[in-house]
């Protein structure tokens, strides 16, 4: 999903090309993407774009008159410029913005569409759709830790919770922990005031670098290899590389459809996180260690095996049930 550092290139490219132009149309092909029908598309035709801003990860396009275009790109959806009147291919593209001199098209990859447009009326009407994060990068270190430590979880899920922080997710969460030397799952709540200090830094220095990265590597183009996995990444996608700094294997935790990455060397003193897959197939055999992983590692990969073996099995078994099913007449 495109964050902090995405969204902010974004929206200088988008300046650079379209701040001034009037908006001739809005073309939408996915019927899943429009959230909102007051006001209507057409009000958009001929206003002048006054402006653009960042809502948490969310991209919004100011138009005359406090009309507002909301585009939330979830994980999959992406923003490319194009000549005017670029076709949508029914595949990947949901919507077209053209403006006098190109289109802004927003496509999304992949067969879940969850990306959403909102067209919105007056400043009230767009303040409803602000999560409410705090912005790390105008911020006190004070009101980060008071953010931080407004409710005890995770580091990694407070960091990635909208209505704390604003515009962090998966990826840069990862490299901020890294370079913090902090770990992923230890509570917001027993952080020393020398390790708010180092989370309060390495948040600010992590987001800032990657935003002058992808725009040095965009330079004047429109950015268009926006991606949440880069080689330059310390941990992030990394999971069984060497860490940048130590050299250790890069480990993960598994859950739902993301997946967390950390050094356990640099975060968290050698110790390997159960990773809530494979850690509770093996239980008492899960290495505790880098040291032990190591070791077990012929053994972790049968059980692996294993287990993807009897997803499968099971996955075809199911099949085989609705495929045998008579219908009821």
């Amino acid at each position: 999903m495109p964050e902090l550092p995405d969204i902010t290139v974004y929206l200088e490219a988008i300046e650079r090309r379209a701040l001034g132009q009037r908006l001739e149309r809005v073309r939408v092909q996915s019927i899943s993407l429009l959230r909102t029908v007051d006001p209507p598309l057409t009000e958009f035709a001929g206003l002048q774009l006054v402006g653009t801003r960042r809502l948490g990860k969310r991209v919004v396009l100011s138009f005359e008159g406090e009309r507002f275009l909301v585009i939330h790109l979830m994980i999959a959806g992406r923003l490319r410029w194009r000549a005017l009147g670029a076709k949508l291919q029914r595949r990947y593209a949901h919507a077209g913005f053209d403006f006098a001199n190109g289109t802004l098209l927003l496509t999304e990859a992949g067969t879940q569409k969850r990306a959403t447009l909102h067209a919105l009326r007056g400043e009230a009407a767009l303040a409803a759709h602000d999560p409410g994060g705090l912005d790390v990068l105008a911020c006190s270190a004070e009101q980060f830790a008071a953010a931080l430590t407004a409710e005890r979880h995770t580091l990694k899920r407070s960091l990635t919770d909208p209505h704390l922080f604003s515009g962090i997710g998966n990826a840069y969460s990862d490299e901020i922990l890294h370079a913090a030397r902090l770990s992923p799952v230890q509570m917001t709540t027993s952080l020393s005031a020398e390790e708010h200090a180092r989370l309060f830094s390495a948040t600010r220095d992590t987001l800032r670098l990657w935003t002058e990265r992808l725009r040095a590597q965009s330079g004047d183009a429109f950015p268009e290899e926006v991606t949440a996995f880069r080689p330059e990444m310390a941990v992030h996608g990394k999971f069984r590389e060497p860490c940048p700094v130590c050299g250790a294997p890069v480990q993960r935790i598994l859950y739902a459809e993301n997946e967390t990455n950390y050094c356990a060397r640099c975060q968290t003193g050698g110790r390997v996180l159960a990773d809530r897959g494979l850690s509770q197939l093996l239980k008492k055999d899960w290495p505790r260690t880098l040291e032990e992983m190591e070791a077990r590692r012929p053994s972790m990969r049968a059980a692996q095996e294993a287990q993807r073996a009897e997803g499968s099995n099971v996955r075809k078994s199911a099949s085989t049930r609705r495929v045998s099913r008579k219908p009821v007449e």
